[in-house]
């Protein structure tokens, strides 16, 4: 196994760390926008087959999607 403290002084181990950090920082956070992202679209899909089967109407269905959101994101189309 090879050894951090062989491979870098003394001074350079802290900001090595400080990088490690930040790459699994940025690692889990795209994880965790792409779970919430799928789950977004799973409950997209299970409102529109209620609205499909006559379960709930269309505008309850989209009072369910936009729950949550800003007023001011109401309205925008989003990207495909």
């Amino acid at each position: 196994m090879i050894d951090i403290v062989t491979l870098a002084g003394a001074d350079e181990i802290i900001p090595l760390g400080m990088i490690l950090a930040g790459m699994v920082w940025i690692v889990a956070s795209y994880t965790s926008s792409i779970a919430k992202t799928k789950a977004r679209e799973e409950s997209r899909r299970e409102i529109a087959a209620y609205v499909a089967e006559g379960t709930i109407s269309p505008d309850d269905a989209v009072r369910l999607i936009n729950a949550g959101r800003p007023a001011h994101e109401i309205g925008k189309s989003e990207k495909a």
